[in-house]
């Protein structure tokens, strides 16, 4: 072989047998010094802890260590700490002294000359090896020299940080000029920007305080707002940082024409939709408006999709049309699923719903629940209502046939109401209800099928008004809020019903989150009938309690009134004039999916004076995607008929 390329062999070979041989491995990167957040900002902000677990140069180790203090300080300065103390040092008891790395100094203390004088430090020039190897051998000098088969050694390397003094804001002037100058939203997110003066300069608060008045001044229809000032000089040696931030508003626009486009084809006339437009063509623009427009489009679950484009580049005479685009939805929506209940039995559910059935928009729905003991038809038409309230107007026919252990009932009712939203947290619906109840008790029959069964039946007539409040910072799954119903309803012999009774029926659930895994959750219920006549009342108008979401432990409807148990019969509910129930949760998650639950419930269903029953139990719980699973068991306190009570629910908390 010729000896220049049997040289450049050579040479290759011995490179590439040092390299191996200064080969180290990252076991782990600890930074000390700083809270959670800066920690683990500094963390992924490290090029040297991509190389955990992985066997890399010396020479490559070497650079990631001095470019470590370096990518610490830039990870710093956005919680407004430009000046660090930053020690790094690795368990091989190598101290990082390189200049490079400008330890134990910060930036505003070594000047560029002294850092190009530090970097060509005789001690390096010329000699071609790592720092770090360097180090190494000189504190053992009698080491053996590593070979390509000796295994690497993982190292921790510590990154021991002072922050430092903080650079606070010194100067701050922040303004809107033009029209915007003179509104009071804006002027209030002014007044809050942060940081403020004397406050720490966080980037982070910056940075979300100009985007909040930015986006503000794109929301209120200020479209031609632009910076005209935008500037932070931060000086190191003083730590003080100077804000220069100054937008020019523009005019403000209005609301203009709004258009509808339904593709690929028109299911509802343009006409029914321009009724939930509330606004005048001129009025002030503001996103707001749209945003709830589209709430309101949404709520009428026609279109699968559902698109509101502000178009100002077309505005006219300070006026911005407004297109809509929507896609139609599924027009049919079929239903079908198994059920079983200890009363009912097995059975099965089938239903069909038509989203639209004309350019009207009206809606339509059928739906047979059918069970070995319990058996329930449903039709339901509804016709979108505008008057005062989005909301429908609804009829519906139900007919029940209920053949238990302990009541024999057939039931027919017809409903009229009338919903509405009142706004984002109040719901009301006025209804005028017609029912026709035919009922007996087991007890009441003696087994003979020569004696035919004395049914007692009742006829009423009364109306209803329901509100519904909700206040919660997620339906699905709320950490914090409350949700309340109140239920009024009465009837009166002179006005079609067997008896005169007012009804009053309140429930409350609060929701408080207690750290990021787990929340306290407290519900209440109380209801009351104002009657002389409660025996003409038919099961369907009287209070029950037991059962999941009333009192865990007990059977569903175990407390309050019952017949007595006869001739190995159990006892049943007879319902009662009032209820009173109350429960108090804790769970805990334990990851992002599972967790558990601990409850106590109690109250009772009852005529005069409350016999209160008590259980206790625990649960799993399971976030799911379509709201919380909720398997629970309890046990009651109060000599319950039976023992331990098994419950599973699925489905949103509000």
């Amino acid at each position: 072989m010729p000896l220049i390329p049997r040289l450049f062999f050579a040479v290759a070979l011995v490179l590439g047998a040092a390299g191996t041989a200064r080969a180290a491995k990252v076991g782990k990167v600890e930074i000390v010094g700083l809270d959670e957040a800066m920690t683990q900002n500094v963390r992924v902000s490290l090029s040297l802890v991509d190389t955990i677990g992985k066997d890399v140069s010396g020479r490559r180790l070497g650079y990631l260590l001095r470019e470590a203090e370096n990518e610490a300080r830039e990870a710093l300065e956005p919680f407004g700490y430009y000046s660090p103390t930053i020690k790094v040092e690795d368990s091989r008891g190598t101290r990082r002294r390189d200049p490079a790395l400008a330890v134990d100094t910060s930036p505003a203390e070594a000047t560029p000359a002294e850092a190009t004088q530090a970097e060509a430090s005789p001690a390096d020039a010329g000699t071609g090896e790592d720092p770090s190897a360097r180090g190494a051998s000189s504190q053992d000098p009698a080491a053996p020299a590593a070979s390509a088969a000796t295994p690497s050694v993982p190292i921790t390397v510590t990154l021991t940080i002072d922050k430092g003094e903080p650079v606070k804001v010194r100067r701050s002037d922040i303004a809107i000029l033009g029209a915007g100058s003179d509104d009071r939203y804006l002027n209030q997110d002014l007044e809050a920007f942060r940081p403020g003066p004397d406050q720490v300069f966080n980037h982070e608060l910056y940075e979300a305080s100009k985007t909040k008045i930015t986006r503000r001044l794109a929301e209120r229809g200020y479209f031609d707002a632009d910076f005209s000032a935008r500037r932070v000089e931060v000086t190191r040696a003083e730590h003080a940082a100077d804000i220069d931030l100054v937008w020019t508003s523009g005019q403000r626009y209005d609301m203009g024409p709004i258009t509808f486009e339904q593709t690929p084809k028109r299911i509802i006339r343009d006409s029914l939709l321009e009724r939930l437009v509330y606004w005048e063509q001129g009025s002030y623009y503001h996103q707001g408006k749209l945003d709830r427009f589209r709430e309101s489009l949404s709520r009428l679950d026609y279109f699968a999709s559902i698109d509101i484009e502000p178009q100002p580049d077309q505005a006219v005479d300070g006026q911005v049309p407004v297109k809509v685009i929507l896609t139609p939805a599924k027009r049919s929506i079929y239903t079908a699923g198994l059920s079983y209940g200890t009363d009912s039995g097995a059975g099965v559910r089938l239903g069909l719903e038509r989203r639209y059935l004309n350019d009207r928009g009206h809606k339509a729905l059928a739906q047979v629940d059918f069970a070995e003991r319990r058996k329930t038809a449903t039709l339901q038409y509804r016709i979108p209502a505008f008057a005062w309230l989005d909301g429908w107007y609804t009829f519906s026919l139900q007919g029940t046939d209920e053949q238990t252990d302990y009541i024999d009932s057939r039931r027919i009712e017809l409903v009229a109401s009338r919903s509405g939203k009142i706004n984002q947290r109040w719901t009301a619906t006025a209804s005028v209800h017609g029912l026709r109840e035919r009922w007996a008790y087991a007890d009441e029959d003696d087994d003979d099928p020569t004696t035919p069964v004395e049914y007692r039946s009742a006829t009423f007539l009364y109306p209803s008004f329901r509100v519904e409040y909700v206040d919660a910072d997620d339906r699905l799954y709320p950490r914090n809020g409350i949700a309340a119903t109140a239920m009024l309803r009465g009837g009166l012999e002179s006005v079609g019903s067997d008896a005169n009774f007012l009804q009053l029926h309140t429930t409350a659930r609060w929701y408080k989150g207690l750290g990021p895994r787990s929340r306290l959750i407290a519900r209440g219920e109380l209801g009351h009938t104002f009657t002389d006549a409660l025996v003409d009342m038919p099961p369907t108008l009287r209070f029950y309690a037991g059962g999941d979401r009333s009192i865990r432990g007990y059977e569903w409807r175990e407390v309050g009134p019952r017949i007595p148990a006869i001739d190995g019969r159990k006892a049943f509910a007879l319902g009662a004039k009032n209820v009173v129930t109350g429960s108090v949760e804790y769970e805990q998650y334990f990851n992002d999916s599972w967790g558990a639950a601990v409850f106590v419930d109690s109250g009772s269903a009852f005529d005069n004076t409350p016999k209160l029953r008590t259980g206790v139990g625990v649960g799993v719980r399971w976030r799911s995607p379509v709201g919380p699973l909720r398997i629970d068991i309890a046990r009651g306190l109060d000599d319950p008929d039976s023992g331990f009570q098994l419950y599973l629910n699925i489905g949103a908390d509000l």
